[in-house]
């Protein structure tokens, strides 16, 4: 017998768990580029949003139709990959449908299971295709999915597709020499969508046949290694990051800003109101707001890497529908890449961060952070809680704090808060003066 299948099996399985493996440490490293920030409090909530929100897929279905293909293609890929697991097994020891024989006609069952979500998935991802490249849906054609955004939503359809035919023939094939008597392969009875294509390959010989058969199959695993490390550089990267990223989401209101630590202490020093750690000397504070990914929370950078590029938020976003460049997810993929450029310069030795960019210039421009409303529509209308508005605030204020840099209506506005407490330029006693003059004009008439 010889051992060569299992061992060139051992050696692709190996090679795709250390680049997985080093893909990993890469992306862990490059969301710990973040300022540290804690959110362990209210771990029920939590629990119940991230069971919600990306398990139970619960936002996703404010669009019913493309919610229930990607449900098709979700429960398709938990399910099937089932199935990867008696694959590995049959390539370590070097069996055939090891668990056949164990299942009975169980096993018959869950191929038959299988198979109608392979299906599934087939008939989502070509609806998928053709709302990307024949329909054109709006929120798929902006500027920002131009080049490989729009190339990596179509491969990884594309390589779905292969995938669920390389299961659906390796199952037809795989009957066809069973049903023929070798003993090497069992006959699961009837397999009711592989067997629509069986006449395909019903005129070959039983060799032709078990080279199909084992094509198919060795297609099928190192497709789905493949897959798996390919996932790590593609937006799909939100099918595991999606469970942390909503785990982690902000629990707070929606309409509550996050104020500065800093300036917050500050302000409560000049009124007198006591703080903690008042007795001690204030630590210097290195930037007020965000500059560059290491001055945004770990947080936001992880909510960078789970974007899925759906467009829902830009889609949702008024700036961006009046015309504005303001694009809540082009803000997310700008952040990613960002991140990777930096820890890509840090793994072979460069600047890293002093490489004389940063994410607010190079990347993102100060007319796409003003246009921002801080309406929190991108917020509401991301389908794993992703928060674009807390990066662009935290951009704001470094260009409002740091560089004095906003427009000039926006610095008369904060000089009005300010010294009046409104941004209009009028003393607080005389606040109401208008209301009188409107009662006078009424009694006038």
């Amino acid at each position: 017998m010889s051992f060569l299948p299992q061992v060139a099996f051992l050696i692709i399985l190996a090679v795709a768990a250390f680049i997985i493996t080093k893909r990993v440490r890469f992306l862990k490293r490059n969301i710990f580029l973040g300022k540290g920030e804690t959110r362990n409090d209210q771990p029920e909530a939590r629990w119940k949003t991230m069971l919600l929100v990306a398990f139970g897929q619960q936002k996703m279905f404010k669009r019913l139709i493309p919610a229930f293909l990607h449900l098709l293609i979700y429960v398709g890929f938990i399910v099937i990959n089932l199935e990867v697991l008696e694959f590995i097994l049959d390539g370590i020891l070097g069996t055939h449908r090891l668990f056949a024989p164990i299942l009975g006609s169980a096993y018959t069952v869950a191929i038959n299971i299988f198979e109608f979500l392979a299906v599934a998935v087939l008939i989502s991802c070509v609806a998928f295709l053709w709302r990307r490249n024949v329909s054109k849906v709006p929120r798929f054609t902006k500027p920002e999915m131009k080049g490989w955004p729009a190339l990596d939503g179509n491969l990884i359809l594309v390589i779905e597709i292969v995938l669920m035919l390389a299961i659906l023939t390796m199952n037809a094939t795989d009957q066809i020499v069973a049903n023929r008597g070798d003993e090497h392969y069992i006959a699961l009875g009837t397999l009711f969508f592989s067997s629509l294509i069986q006449p395909l390959f019903e005129g070959m010989s039983t060799g032709s046949l078990v080279f199909v058969e084992r094509f198919a199959w060795w297609f099928h695993i190192a497709g789905i290694l493949a897959f798996a490390v390919y996932v790590t550089y593609s937006k799909h990267l939100h099918i595991f990051l999606a469970f942390p990223n909503t785990w982690y989401s902000n629990l707070k209101p929606k309409g509550e800003m996050a104020n500065m630590p800093e300036v917050t202490n500050e302000v409560n020093m000049m009124l007198g109101i006591p703080t903690e750690g008042s007795n001690e000397p204030p630590a210097e504070i290195g930037r007020f707001g965000a500059k560059d990914v290491n001055d945004l929370s770990w947080v936001n950078v992880m909510n960078a890497y789970s974007c899925t590029e759906c467009g829902r938020c830009t889609a949702e976003c008024p700036a961006n529908l009046t015309g504005k460049k303001l694009s809540p997810r082009k803000i997310m993929m700008d952040v990613r890449d960002r991140a990777d450029e930096v820890g890509k310069s840090i793994d072979v030795g460069g600047p890293g961060l002093e490489d004389g960019k940063s994410l607010l210039g190079d990347y993102i421009t100060k007319e796409e952070l003003n246009a921002c409303t801080s309406c929190n529509a991108c917020v509401e209308a991301c389908p794993v809680n992703i928060d674009p508005l807390s990066i662009i605030l935290q951009m704001r204020r470094y260009v409002a704090m740091e560089e004095s840099g906003t427009p000039a209506q926006w610095n008369a506005m904060f000089q009005n808060m300010e010294t009046s407490f409104s941004p209009w330029k009028f003393s607080p006693q005389d606040r109401f003066n208008w209301a009188d003059s409107v009662k006078n004009e009424e009694i006038s008439d």
